[in-house]
């Protein structure tokens, strides 16, 4: 996906928010597209965004507030750093204080950083907006085989400085855990879509590591 059609699903969350187009604006969308292209991601890179965003745009209706779903989006794996923890709490952070100084209310912007939050996948996600984003986050285990065995190599390029005896392990808990979800789509139509697949891929994956 190009910097235009890209360009064009941040505008089009930003108007869904009411925001105006400004050179802050404009600088923020450069400095995410940056961020998602930091040398060290192998998964989490703007593939990654791209497939979310076009997913998404396919889903919008099922959202209560689709363009801070879309925004959250765009943030999500904004901060990436490997061994970190709090990835998606900088993220959030970022999210939330960028918003409100481009014009969003200080509750959307909340609402925001909540959405983001969600996205650490420790828990089933509650709400539409929140089951939504989560789903298609993770919308890449449901993906035909050949792209999901391409998530698995780039994932492990990520780790690369992790050893095979202590990556594996934690890899299986990871994908079992996700196996275990019932359902693993909270979003009905994505659910149709992706549920069987997904099943497939993790038990593959868990059998293989």
């Amino acid at each position: 996906m190009d910097d235009l059609v890209l360009h064009r699903f941040w505008s089009d969350a930003l108007a869904r928010v009411g925001i105006a187009e400004t050179p802050f604006t404009g600088q923020l969308f450069t400095e995410l597209c940056a961020h998602y292209r930091e040398a060290h991601r192998g998964y989490h890179t703007m593939q990654h965004l791209a497939e979310c965003l076009s997913l998404l745009q396919l889903h919008i209706a099922e959202a209560e507030h689709p363009g801070e779903v879309a925004l959250a989006l765009w943030f999500h794996d904004a901060i990436y750093d490997v061994p970190g923890h709090d990835n998606e709490e900088r993220s959030a952070d970022w999210a939330r204080d960028a918003l409100i100084a481009a014009g969003l209310s200080k509750d959307a912007a909340q609402r925001v950083h909540a959405l983001v939050m969600a996205t650490r996948h420790s828990a089933i996600p509650e709400g539409r907006d929140a089951c939504l984003l989560v789903d298609v986050d993770l919308a890449i285990l449901g993906a035909p085989a050949e792209r999901f065995a391409e998530y698995e190599r780039q994932i492990r390029v990520e780790y690369a400085h992790v050893p095979p005896e202590v990556f594996e392990p934690r890899r299986r808990a990871i994908l079992s855990q996700f196996l275990a979800r019932e359902p693993l789509f909270q979003t009905p139509a994505i659910r149709a879509a992706r549920e069987a697949q997904a099943r497939v891929n993790l038990q593959a994956a868990i059998t293989r590591s």
